[in-house]
């Protein structure tokens, strides 16, 4: 059973499939392929938030702080003029190492970032998390959907997601589309 196959069991996805993205576009767009677990992800939840903390990123949402290329221009502005004042997280000192966003925790200031690596595939990719609001960056030898389930499920080795890891966790996961939360599409 793969990492989404887990997930789709312990957070089931909407009963209504999201827009069918047009990948080879999407990526035409971002300038590079994107790991296929990522792409089986948004093809089963479309653009929400898991858990009312991790809103994933997809390419073409109605709304900005959802769409993955509006994000990941914006993530490269504003973390090329961070890096003037602050050092780098040592995984990025390789040369033409980069992050490329995914998602990001409600509320905080942190984003999930792919580590793209000189010679590595992006199904080969693995997690940066960044606190937004500090200097702190994890690094997770797994990939998005991995990622995902560990953090729902309370394995993840990480100082964040305080919320969900509150006693009692909960036994019951929700996946809410950005429609649902943010109101009809700005469309």
């Amino acid at each position: 059973m793969t990492a989404l196959d887990a997930l789709v069991r312990l957070c089931p996805p909407p009963a209504d499939p999201p827009p069918a993205v047009d990948w080879a576009q999407a990526e035409g767009s971002l300038g590079t392929a994107l790991p296929a677990d990522y792409k089986q992800l948004v093809d089963a939840y479309g653009d929400g938030v898991f858990d009312d903390t991790i809103w994933l990123l997809v390419p073409d949402s109605a709304y900005d702080d959802c769409d993955l290329r509006t994000q990941a221009t914006e993530r490269v502005e504003i973390l090329s003029n961070l890096w003037e004042f602050e050092a780098k997280p040592a995984e990025l000192l390789e040369a033409g190492a980069r992050v490329v966003p995914w998602a990001f925790e409600e509320g905080t200031g942190a984003f999930l970032y792919w580590l793209a690596r000189p010679g590595r595939q992006p199904d080969e990719w693995t997690v940066l998390y960044n606190e937004g609001r500090g200097p702190l960056w994890e690094h997770h030898d797994m990939g998005c959907s991995a990622f995902l389930l560990a953090v729902l499920t309370g394995t993840a080795d990480t100082e964040y997601f305080d919320s969900l890891h509150e006693v009692p966790r909960p036994t019951q996961h929700r996946f809410a589309t950005a429609d649902q939360t943010l109101g009809a599409s700005q469309g």
